[in-house]
């Protein structure tokens, strides 16, 4: 049996009728690769990022440690379905995904070695990431393995449009580098957030096993990395266990990422169970004034914020299926 009737025999088995699924491409954006070296500095990272909280910033830091591994299982998922797709536009923005993603790994990685300096147990989080993924998700059939990729990403578009909206949240410290990581990070994600889900709709379809995808993909960010960032404290500092201010700081932490008005997750779960629609389409929740704001804050030529750590831009070719 030939690849194309072997793709046909194991997507067939997960189809679903009456799946709305884009049949023609022709009109979405050709995405771009963009090539940046923050060259961070130890001296420079700071702890307490995110508005001075430190459970809330150790979130964060813990998402930057486990989130290479997501991006890693986006890659191989990626570049895996890439070869089932038959419209040449979309091939091109699943390739430029992949660039994209690769980078994001590769940078995260850099400024991972950062934290490590700054005693956060970057070592130990790999090792327990690498085994879930290892022997886990990457143990997934790739049916399965495409809808976790398209449940990773809605949830990393749903952080990256909460960014986009708060904006101050990330001038409260000095530590312009890593508030470059982040800002070019959710650009990228909320630029290709649709990329793989046009995908799984393209492939599959099937609404059952979506949602399968989402509630893995629910786990891992919301319990997993949560676990990881509540252990960070305690790890660099075991005296705040005693510490009043620091279960001050928990509380406060507590508002930022969970408040119901201006929380991280809080604030945004009616968007991120908007995926349990069944024809829900990330384009569903317009972001293109934030992306058009925010190329220009971040990527003028000259008056840029991400200009000084900016090398190239590469768009990958059109290129027939």
């Amino acid at each position: 049996m030939n690849m194309p009737a072997i793709k046909s025999s194991v997507f067939g088995k997960f189809k679903t009728k009456n799946q709305a699924v884009i049949k023609d491409f022709s009109n979405k954006d050709l995405i771009p690769i963009r090539h940046f070296d923050f060259k961070f500095k130890v001296e420079e990272a700071d702890p307490k990022f995110y508005l001075n909280a430190e459970l809330a910033s150790a979130y964060f830091e813990a998402l930057s440690i486990f989130l290479t591994y997501g991006e890693d299982l986006v890659i191989e998922t990626a570049r895996y379905h890439r070869d089932f797709l038959k419209d040449p536009i979309l091939k091109q923005r699943v390739t430029a995904l992949i660039g994209q993603e690769a980078l994001h790994s590769k940078v995260h990685e850099e400024w991972n070695e950062i934290l490590k300096e700054k005693d956060f147990p970057v070592t130990f989080y790999r090792f327990l990431a690498k085994n879930v993924f290892n022997y886990g998700f990457l143990k997934f059939p790739q049916p399965m393995k495409l809808s976790l990729m398209a449940g990773i990403e809605h949830f990393t578009a749903v952080l990256a449009e909460f960014m986009m909206k708060h904006e101050a949240n990330f001038f409260h410290s000095q530590d312009e580098r890593q508030r470059g990581l982040w800002m070019w990070h959710m650009l990228e994600e909320s630029e290709h957030k649709d990329i793989a889900y046009d995908v799984y709709q393209t492939l599959s379809g099937n609404y059952a096993l979506r949602i399968t995808g989402f509630a893995a993909a629910l786990i891992t960010i919301m319990f997993l990395v949560p676990l990881g960032g509540v252990l960070i404290p305690f790890y660099r500092r075991p005296s705040n266990l005693f510490r009043l201010s620091y279960w001050k700081d928990v509380k406060r932490s507590a508002a930022l990422l969970l408040g119901p008005k201006d929380g991280v997750y809080g604030s945004t779960v009616g968007h991120i169970l908007d995926y349990l629609r069944p024809d829900f389409h990330p384009n569903d929740h317009d972001t293109s004034e934030y992306l058009a704001y925010y190329k220009e804050r971040l990527l003028n030529p000259e008056t840029g914020l991400l200009m000084p750590y900016f090398i190239k831009e590469v768009i990958p070719p059109v290129r027939a299926a």
